[in-house]
């Protein structure tokens, strides 16, 4: 028997360059984690500078900087949140990348918050605290500096645990709590803060409506009809048409009525002129994209890409025009005290703070947006790009009719409402659906194996559910402790201040 050959080390240079390697990916590791705080500290210090171009020289100038890098702490806490209700739909059912859908909020967000963000951010400004109560305008301004910083804190929180919250319900209960702290239960207007608080009831049921509406509508006229392309071809583009008739009118509206005065039949006839036209321009589209598709609802997700594009798009602009008010509101408020040297009962909303507050939404989004993209889309129930279409639609809608009238609703709301809406309309209908039945008998007849899958799949209907109840619970009862938590935290955090600074 030969020796074994003993077994050779391996060269010191070779052990060296593997640890160093192994140091290197660590840091590589590292340098990625450290990146998004990195670059969201790197925006605020950008904000503040910002803001000093503005108010040097202006009384309160030391303050006004630092509520702008609180507000923009909170923007970005507000995109993080609340931002992947837009686009959680589309990427859930896999209609646009993650990449796409991130770059399309940003930009949308962007332009509803600098174009139509001033009507709710006056909202929060003016209406929650009663006018003349606090009458101090250092008062005035840290019970608003105790509300941004106690919103934002909870909202991160909220994120890093991965749970959905209502960030219009943090700033809200923020005020009242800051108030209430600094002058008692009377500072708080009571019937404004009931008319939000009915709204935040109302808005998920009627994005929910909405949503299962439009949903019937798709199952009724494209997806249970003996040829779906054809019928696809008549009502994709008038889907289309629909959203960007609505666009339009709320544009002219909220966007262009800061320009000049638009009146609601002017409004109108740019909805409809906007509808048809659009309407007609994507017909020939339309048709193109089904020319050799599949008779089958597989075919419809392409036809269905373009429509659900515009939906998130629409939805963004619409989230940026209302919810910019949670950061911007404050500040508006801390602005009109400082530089005043009163507490003013109505605070204009400059450009300088939408654009803040648009670009601080959209960077918190592209930084900390996936994983809550990820439950919104994909977790609560199944989607395809014709429900995720109806949830859009149905939750821009709704906020551009409340950012229309002024209401600081939650989008967080509507837009979960709205798939819930979709995963229990789906329950129903495919139980109770006789079209369905009778489309499915049909292809049965002609086909047995479709016969076999109808067959186990109206068994599986009658023992499973389509949406989780156990996300729905717990998203209800997160939505519930949102605002007397957030009122709690700041008037703790307002009352410290006080103490030390008033």
């Amino acid at each position: 028997m030969g020796q074994t050959r003993p077994r050779l080390a391996k060269p010191t240079l070779d052990k060296d360059l593997e640890k160093l390697s192994s140091v290197e990916d660590a840091a590589r590791q590292t340098s990625r984690g450290l990146a998004a705080p990195g670059a969201a500290l790197l925006f605020i210090v950008l904000v503040a500078i910002f803001a000093a171009s503005y108010v040097t020289g202006h009384p309160g100038a030391v303050v006004v900087i630092a509520a702008s890098a609180l507000a923009a702490y909170m923007a970005m806490n507000i995109g993080a949140n609340d931002v992947t209700n837009n686009i959680g739909a589309a990427v859930g059912a896999r209609a646009m990348t993650m990449a796409f859908g991130l770059a399309l909020a940003a930009v949308f967000e962007i332009a509803g918050a600098v174009i139509a963000g001033g009507s709710v951010a006056g909202t929060i400004a003016n209406n929650i605290m009663r006018a003349g109560v606090i009458t101090d305008p250092n008062v005035m301004i840290w019970a608003m500096m105790a509300a941004l910083l106690s919103a934002a804190v909870l909202i991160n929180v909220a994120t890093w645990l991965g749970a959905p919250i209502s960030t219009t319900h943090s700033i809200v209960g923020s005020v009242m709590g800051a108030g209430i702290a600094a002058a008692g239960f009377s500072a708080i207007n009571w019937a404004t803060v009931g008319g939000i608080t009915a709204s935040w009831v109302l808005s998920p049921l009627l994005g929910a409506t909405i949503a299962a509406g439009l949903l019937f509508l798709i199952k009724e006229t494209i997806i249970y009809r003996e040829d779906k392309i054809a019928s696809a071809r008549t009502w994709v583009p008038i889907l289309i048409g629909l959203m960007a008739g609505a666009f339009a009118g709320y544009l002219s509206l909220v966007g262009l009525g800061q320009l000049i005065t638009v009146s609601k039949l002017t409004a109108t006839a740019i909805t409809l002129i906007t509808g048809l036209a659009v309407w007609r321009l994507v017909i020939p589209v339309i048709a193109r994209q089904s020319r050799g598709l599949e008779n089958r609802n597989q075919s419809l997700r392409k036809l269905f890409r373009i429509p659900l594009v515009f939906a998130a798009a629409l939805m963004s602009f619409a989230h940026g025009a209302n919810d910019v008010s949670n950061a911007i509101g404050p500040l508006a408020a801390i602005v009109a005290a400082a530089q005043r040297g009163g507490v003013s009962g109505s605070v204009g909303i400059p450009l300088w703070e939408l654009v803040i507050g648009g670009l601080g939404i959209s960077l918190g989004l592209l930084l900390y947006g996936p994983k809550l993209v990820r439950l919104v889309g994909a977790e609560i129930t199944k989607l395809n790009p014709m429900r995720a279409y109806c949830v859009s639609s149905s939750t821009a809608l709704t906020v551009i009719v409340a950012s229309w009238v002024g209401l600081p609703v939650s989008s967080t709301h509507i837009a979960v409402g709205a798939v819930f809406g979709v995963g229990f309309f789906r329950e129903w209908y495919t139980r109770h659906s006789r079209r369905r039945y009778e489309y499915m008998r049909v292809r049965a007849g002609k086909d047995p194996d479709v016969g076999q899958e109808h067959e186990h799949d109206e068994n599986e209907v009658k023992r499973r559910f389509l949406v989780r109840r156990s996300h729905f619970l717990s998203i209800i009862a997160a939505w519930m402790i949102t605002l007397p938590a957030s009122a709690a935290l700041s008037a703790l955090v307002a009352t410290v201040i006080f103490a030390l600074f008033v």
